[in-house]
């Protein structure tokens, strides 16, 4: 029976806002599947690296859950390409952590992302307990899948990957097609790779009336609204939504006086470069008047915008699963995604939301078209969007999650 989990998450904090930097859905990940966890009666220590003197060595993230800050290399924010040189440091102080405690403390090591497999790897060794690692992305896969402009993922990625794969007790994908990439790109053992489904706060994500989440965010009544939410980043493709909308404008110029393009996120990646590319290319495509550009906001305020919006638009150019296209759901806004990874589990085709094979602006103007032009076929989609999302709820996630923690306890020959 599994008592303490040890969870790393080297690059990026559970306690950062997602939506900016390189806080996202899988920081949303590691602190629901915590929190559940411990309501089943595990202790979770998430491991990350400090990137403030502010914070306490040590933050009670809810009951059961505790955030470890290990003092890794400068504390302000460094790239992920600089990250590899911390991470013996990082490996110092998690072995230290565990040194103050009775042998056998942990019972379990979960690193997520590659840059935790290394110091998950020493410490599943060092303590002799079951590495579990989750990918989250694959730098094969988005390799092939580069977005113009965009930087491949180093070979030390590639490498460290292929390490982590071959040490790892069990691997934890977040679809079928993640699983597949593992086993074909990676030569992954098929029976070391588990899929779990992330989930969705039900309890946060919910429909709601839109006309009220319209008036709480000042979006008028009428209008046709578009929602981006993400980070910024040429991976996610937000200039494809901006460039779309120019579209069906150029189709549609009578649209002007409705449409309305929210992009709900910060810079993130390369996009840092150029942090003002995206509202200077609406400019540039004449879109002063229609888009619109907000900050990372908590899980309750981006519920009112996926209530406000009437489609969520999810461009991107790869997604080990996409969290946004299903919190749009749960809350009854249909989803307009690429046709790639994860996203063709989030995302029913022409049950819950439409997906576009492509990036090309012109694809999304004319099924955003096709939607403004049929209310009640998008109506119909808001409707099969709520039912398909209360499949992935947290606590089937945080279930399947303790069944593969105690598999792999229970079967001693990895550890």
């Amino acid at each position: 029976m599994i008592n303490r989990v040890a969870t790393l998450s080297v690059h990026t904090s559970p306690l950062d806002q997602p939506g900016t930097g390189d806080a996202g859905g899988m920081n949303v990940y590691i602190v629901e599947t915590a929190k559940r966890l411990a309501q089943r009666g595990v202790q979770v220590d998430i491991f990350t690296r400090a990137t403030s003197r502010a914070l306490p060595p040590v933050v009670e993230l809810a009951p059961g859950v505790l955030v470890r800050n290990v003092q890794a290399g400068p504390f302000e924010e460094l790239d992920k390409a600089e990250l590899p040189r911390q991470l013996c440091s990082f490996t110092s102080g998690l072995l230290r952590v565990e040194a103050s405690h009775d042998p056998g403390h942990y019972d379990l090591v979960h690193s997520h992302y590659w840059l935790s497999g290394q110091p998950g790897w020493v410490a599943s060794h060092r303590w002799g307990v079951p590495l579990v690692h989750s990918m989250h992305t694959l730098a094969k896969v988005k390799n092939l899948r580069l977005a113009e402009g965009d930087t491949p993922e180093p070979g030390l990625r590639v490498s460290g990957e292929e390490q982590i794969v071959a040490d790892a007790c069990e691997l934890i994908a977040n679809t079928a097609d993640e699983a597949d990439e593992l086993i074909d790109l990676y030569g992954a053992s098929p029976g070391r790779v588990t899929t779990v489904a992330p989930g969705v706060n039900l309890d946060v994500f919910k429909p709601g009336p839109r006309h009220a989440a319209r008036q709480r965010l000042g979006v008028p009544a009428d209008a046709y609204l578009l929602l981006f939410v993400g980070r910024i980043q040429p991976l996610k493709a937000p200039d494809v939504l901006v460039r779309a909308a120019a579209e069906l404008l150029e189709r549609r110029p009578e649209l002007r006086s409705r449409l309305v393009v929210v992009v709900v996120g910060g810079p993130s990646g390369t996009g840092r470069e150029r942090p003002e590319g995206l509202q200077k290319l609406a400019a540039s495509l004449g879109l002063g008047d229609v888009a619109r550009f907000e900050p990372p906001t908590r899980q309750d305020g981006l519920a009112d915008w996926y209530r406000a919006a009437d489609v969520t638009v999810v461009p991107s150019h790869n997604e080990s699963f996409g969290l946004v296209a299903v919190e749009s759901q749960a809350c009854g806004t249909p989803v307009v995604a690429a046709a790639v990874g994860g996203l063709r589990t989030a995302v029913g085709d022409k049950v819950s939301g439409i997906l576009v094979e492509g990036h090309d602006p012109r694809d999304y103007a004319r099924v955003l078209e096709t939607l403004y032009d049929e209310p009640y076929f998008r109506e119909r989609l808001g409707q099969g969007a709520v039912r398909h999302a209360r499949v992935f709820g947290w606590d089937a996630t945080a279930d399947r999650l303790l069944r593969v923690y105690n598999s792999v306890v229970n079967d001693r020959v990895c550890a």
